[in-house]
């Protein structure tokens, strides 16, 4: 049977002194009780690891062997411990985000360096695919949290509303329509338009397919690539696309960016994150207490735990 760790420090402390008296006083422990269990520790062992005389106690060769090794052993478990008791508290381990947005959206990039910031000893990995993949590796656990456009009804785990952005459309400079101040959703009608199956580009799609009808008369152009490759399609002139307005801000030569209105004004897309509530990632919970703080004006108190 393997020493208690216990009896291990305690061996060390008695190690150190040359009465089993002076490191009872140390331990705040009886002088009686030490004894006891130094004797129990030597016979679980098997041999002798101090020599008792009148003149006090010292480590035999044996005991200088296990103090030896009950050294290395308990300062691996500590540093063991320390690494646990970190992952616990969220300060350590790993967290995987599912992304299919730009990372300038709603300010994403910022709220990732700033978690990295404050938990340095997590190791933030992001997953980028189709909103089906990420959904369902977000339903098997391959992921911690997805990040993406609000509004999925297949989805009937924990959700935190995020932030919304103006939906604006980008268009090749010569494109008749960039006179327009701003653009309305009859505009669009005939129009190539780039669709990009990342999110948010299917919701894009959504959105004018139901305000212009099936006659919209729109040509829809499938791509699954990242939003600076879409915009450069953009400005060869392949069509136009919907961004939002973090996006819009890329100073791409050969786009012009316009506001996309309807009858209320600005159109707005919103995202939030999504997460299973049986997740008990410790990384996960100060990630979306961070998501809470940054977007406190649109996110409310999270519900689940």
């Amino acid at each position: 049977m393997p020493a208690e760790f216990r009896d291990m420090r305690w061996a060390i402390v008695a190690s150190r002194h040359r009465s089993i008296r002076q490191a009872a006083e140390t331990l705040s422990v009886r002088e009686s009780t030490l004894s006891r269990r130094l004797r129990d520790l030597e016979y679980r062992l098997g041999v002798e690891l101090f020599e008792r005389t009148a003149n006090g106690t010292r480590l035999t060769a044996a005991g200088e062997e296990f103090i030896a090794v009950a050294q290395h052993i308990l300062a691996e478990a500590d540093v063991a411990f320390a690494r646990i008791k970190a992952r616990g508290r969220g300060e350590s381990g790993d967290l995987v985000v599912g992304i299919c947005m730009a990372l300038s959206v709603g300010n994403l990039r910022a709220t990732l360096a700033e978690y990295g910031r404050q938990h340095d000893g997590v190791e933030v990995r992001s997953i980028d695919g189709s909103r089906s993949r990420l959904l369902a590796d977000l339903t098997s656990g391959s992921i911690d949290v997805f990040l993406t456009a609000e509004g999925h009804s297949a989805w009937d785990g924990a959700s935190l509303p995020l932030w919304s952005e103006r939906v604006m459309v980008a268009l090749p400079e010569n494109h008749f329509l960039c006179p327009n101040p701003i653009i309305r959703w009859p505009d669009l009608a005939g129009a190539r338009v780039l669709v990009n199956r990342r999110d948010p580009g299917p919701d894009y799609e959504a959105m004018l397919r139901a305000r212009l009808g099936g006659w919209c008369g729109c040509t829809f152009i499938g791509h699954e690539v990242s939003l600076d490759r879409l915009l450069g399609f953009v400005a060869a002139g392949l069509g136009l696309t919907l961004v939002s307005e973090s996006a819009a801000e890329a100073k791409d030569s050969g786009i012009v960016f316009r506001e996309l209105h309807d009858d209320d004004g600005p159109v707005r897309i919103r995202f939030a994150a999504y997460w299973k509530e049986t997740n008990r990632n410790p990384a996960l919970r100060p990630f979306l207490d961070l998501l809470r703080e940054r977007y406190s004006d649109t996110a409310p108190s999270l519900l689940s735990e």
